[in-house]
């Protein structure tokens, strides 16, 4: 049983008091549709960051809206005097755009209750992603200061108006404010549970390398049947660099790929293991019968912790409807790579342009475009901070939290870590079925319920640390 200050009781009867208001503030939060990525919406992106900061301050955080390139951040502090626990939540009020607008089943920006196959469920644009996630942390904290006066640790917090449309402004913004917003902790709360009555933990996040490369040949469109045979097609040899990105067992065969990629050790794999992941189910559900990938790995292995290389779009040639017999000047491909343990972005992205220029036959040229990158993230298992928070979901929910992996890629938490040198404890209340991104995106009404009720536990849990 979790060791918990006296006070928990009153803070959890107070959320529990006060959920439905907490629940309208979400709604009033999911009317604004905060989309940062179109500009028509700048004015309503503002909207939302100053119903956040007049929140924070109302609750008795320090909150203001700051300015940036973009859209504006949100940094709020409530620092308790002798507090020994110093924490960075990170959320971002920004949200996808809604199209295809047919498809949804009413008006994205008019929230409602619906029923769904396991209860109600909270229903609209931002409900999971991450309004809903985010306000579990505020309400939580609003029910510490309407309970006990204070707060059992010292908060910062950071929203964030850019999250769906590439975080433009965060780097620059975290070492601007390197001082303000250094905390001991970041936490992060836009992941996922095990399932929807077990918690979860996400310690390790897969890092990104995303490139473009052009290939060149001729220096213009070729008539296939004038110069077909003697020309050289530059889809041909995209085609032949493409095939050559991996052997017979699945592995990358860009040199010096699997520097830095660790094994699992025999606790976590047995875990993992234990875990009873139904592959063929996460497969059928796609249409897929069999896993691809690196032989010898398990399905979770292949998401959670193996490396892989993939070719996302291939552009070449005419591709219109009906026939043009033409050999193109061009042909380009764009190609990311997901990274595990400590796998380097910047040397893996020099060791595949040195490979695929090696691959050129005479007259091809090669170009190449960055599209960013960005290293693994790893938790280590025995961190104090991650063992009490995991004692005090398993509190919450009566099972053990899953340690999880996510196959995903969560750029900010790498941009803590390197501007700020902070780990992230990344502990999410959403479903899988979510439909983030999507459209009728929904949010379970139990998890924003039990999500606040989480982090008053957690807050606790972390004020006793040393």
């Amino acid at each position: 049983m979790l060791s918990r200050s006296p006070v928990v009781d009153a803070v959890l009867a107070e959320a529990d008091a006060g959920f439905e208001r907490s629940l309208e503030r979400l709604f009033d939060l999911m009317r604004i549709p905060s989309i940062s990525t179109d500009a028509a919406y700048k004015p309503d992106c503002r909207r939302a960051a100053e119903w956040a900061a007049a929140e924070l301050n109302q609750i008795g955080f320090d909150a203001r809206v700051a300015e940036t390139a973009g859209q504006p951040m949100v940094v709020g502090h409530r620092k308790p005097t002798g507090a020994q626990r110093h924490v960075l939540f990170y959320g971002h009020y920004d949200v996808q755009p809604v199209d295809p607008l047919p498809l949804w089943n009413a008006d994205p920006f008019s929230p409602t209750i619906v029923d769904g196959p396991r209860g109600k469920q909270i229903f609209g644009r931002g409900s999971s992603d991450d309004k809903g996630q985010l306000l579990t942390f505020v309400e939580a904290m609003r029910a510490w200061m309407a309970a006990a006066g204070e707060l059992p640790i010292a908060v910062s917090i950071l929203l964030e108006g850019e999250e769906e449309s590439g975080s433009t402004s965060l780097p620059a913004f975290l070492k601007a404010q390197h001082d303000e917003l250094k905390a001991d902790l970041v936490l992060v709360c836009d992941t996922t549970q095990w399932d929807p009555q077990t918690p979860a933990i996400t310690t390790r996040l897969r890092g990104m390398l995303y490139e473009e490369i052009t290939i060149t040949a001729p220096s213009r469109d070729l008539h296939s049947g004038m110069y077909g045979g003697p020309a050289l097609n530059p889809i041909r040899v995209l085609s032949r660099l493409i095939a050559g990105l991996h052997d017979e067992q699945g592995r990358v065969t860009v040199p010096h790929f699997y520097d830095g990629v660790d094994d699992l050790s025999p606790a976590v794999a047995a875990q993992w293991k234990a875990l009873g992941f139904d592959e063929k189910s996460f497969l059928g559900d796609v249409g897929l019968t069999h896993a691809s990938g690196e032989t010898g790995h398990s399905v979770l292995e292949l998401l959670w912790a193996r490396p892989t290389c993939d070719v996302n779009g291939i552009i070449g040639g005419y591709t219109a409807e009906g026939a043009k017999t033409v050999i193109p000047s061009k042909a380009s491909a764009k190609i990311s790579f997901r990274l595990v343990s400590r796998q380097n972005p910047d040397v893996i992205r020099e060791s595949f342009r040195d490979y695929m220029r090696a691959q050129l036959p005479p007259d091809a040229r090669i170009e190449f475009q960055s599209h960013g990158g960005s290293a693994a993230i790893e938790l280590p298992v025995d961190d104090p901070a991650l063992a009490a928070a995991a004692r005090a979901l398993e509190e919450e929910w009566g099972r053990p939290a899953i340690l999880m992996g996510a196959g995903g890629s969560i750029p900010i938490v790498g941009a803590f870590k390197r501007e700020l040198g902070m780990d992230a404890l990344l502990v999410g209340f959403a479903q899988d079925d979510d439909r983030i991104h999507s459209p009728n995106e929904k949010y379970e009404l139990t998890s924003f319920h039990k999500g606040i009720r989480s982090w008053v536990r957690i807050a606790d849990a972390l004020a006793g640390l040393p």
